[in-house]
């Protein structure tokens, strides 16, 4: 048992029920520590909300209602001490379908995007589902942080440029990016009048407690005017298969023409996880906190443990239960071409890095109880004889 009022040391065998997460590997002695949803159970606050919606028994179309509203308004200042108008807000089943519809908006067929690699993989897809063209910088890594390079960004834009999309905080090396980066970045945007889309779906895991969240749209009304933030309680508070999800768009014209690309081809939220929404953001914050100081716990497992593995580099993570780890010279030195084949064999499934844009990484999910933590490293440190 934990000390900490919720247990997050409990094993659940998700093994029992359908799983993307555990089933890829049925049958087969591999943990897995990849796709980005925890091994936690949901909130005590939201299973009780679920199961009193449940209850009432009909499950009828609905719109978000003033409650729903107010939670996320509340969550928003008190979290971000961001305060939002609740016409900005336009629900969502997801925030990938959110970031697609932005680059929908932007310009015209063979208009670019700007993102930045390595980065969570729909990013990379997204500019071409909607006839848009991808323009990648890459970030790097200087100072024991990874860092944006502005002479890159710069020469990735072009006159074609229409929209910047940022993942805030970073999906998977775990910035939270400083007030002075995200004020170059609005300013890059402000010189070139590109629409931005924030996806800021990790913004409740800050894992540093000295650096704080700060929404890009929250630095001024001019970056408000060209920015859709996309945020959602599914990462935070571990639910995501609820669908749910909320874009914050202050602009009058850009949430006309967002809404106007969502008719006829976007669902609305799940009553459900708007259910769920609301109680996460009202009442599960002593939840987050206690699970913050978890993940704190787990991420300096993974820190020391990697540390002593011969041919493995890892940044600690600023925010999310992610780490990115590079793999590069233990591939060289064992002649291996593929890191996540590597560790699979040896009973941990890992993210491909090369999905994110850099081929020779892993990234490992630390979102789960110390056991399943502990003996996925102690297997990764055998298979390389540490």
């Amino acid at each position: 048992m934990t000390a900490e009022p919720f247990d997050f040391d409990r094993i659940i065998d998700r093994r029992s029920l359908p799983s993307e997460k555990w089933g890829r590997y049925a049958g087969r002695d591999v943990l897995p520590l990849w796709v980005a949803d925890m091994d936690f159970a949901a909130p005590p606050a939201v299973l009780e909300a679920l199961q009193q919606r449940v209850g009432h028994g009909v499950f009828g179309y609905t719109e978000a209602w003033p409650s729903l509203v107010d939670a996320v308004i509340d969550g928003l200042r008190r979290d971000h001490d961001w305060s939002i108008e609740a016409d900005w807000l336009v629900w969502l089943p997801g925030v990938v379908t959110g970031f697609n519809l932005a680059c929908a908006i932007a310009g015209e067929a063979g208009d670019g995007v700007l993102t930045a690699a390595p980065v969570y993989p729909p990013f990379l897809s997204a500019p071409a589902n909607v006839g848009r063209v991808l323009q990648r910088c890459d970030l790097v890594l200087q100072d024991g942080r990874w860092q944006w390079d502005w002479d890159a960004l710069a020469a990735a834009s072009s006159s074609r440029s229409r929209l910047l999309l940022l993942c805030s905080p970073h999906n998977p090396v775990g910035r939270v990016f400083d007030e002075a980066e995200l004020r170059r970045l609005a300013a890059f945007a402000a010189e070139r009048d590109l629409l931005i889309c924030s996806d800021e779906i990790h913004c409740g895991l800050v894992l540093d407690e000295a650096r704080p969240h700060r929404p890009i749209a929250a630095l001024d009304e001019a970056t408000a005017r060209r920015t859709i933030t996309l945020m959602a309680p599914s990462k935070t508070w571990n639910i995501p298969a609820l669908y749910c999800a909320f874009a914050v768009i202050p602009d009058d014209a850009v949430r006309r023409r967002y809404r106007q690309a969502m008719r006829g081809i976007v669902p609305h939220a799940n009553v459900l996880g708007m259910v769920a929404a609301e109680a996460a953001y009202r009442d599960g914050d002593d939840w987050r906190q206690a699970l913050l100081a978890y993940l704190r716990g787990n991420r300096a497992r993974v820190v020391e443990a990697v540390g002593k593995m011969p041919g493995l580099e890892m940044v600690v993570p600023e925010a999310t239960y992610l780490a990115w780890i590079d793999c590069r010279q233990m591939m060289a030195e064992r002649a291996q071409t593929d890191p996540t084949a590597f560790f699979e064999a040896a009973g941990v499934g890992l993210s491909d890095g090369a999905a994110f844009g850099a081929p020779g990484f892993v990234r490992l999910n630390l979102g789960c109880p110390r056991a399943t933590l502990d003996e996925a490293l102690a297997r990764m440190a055998r298979a390389l004889g540490a």
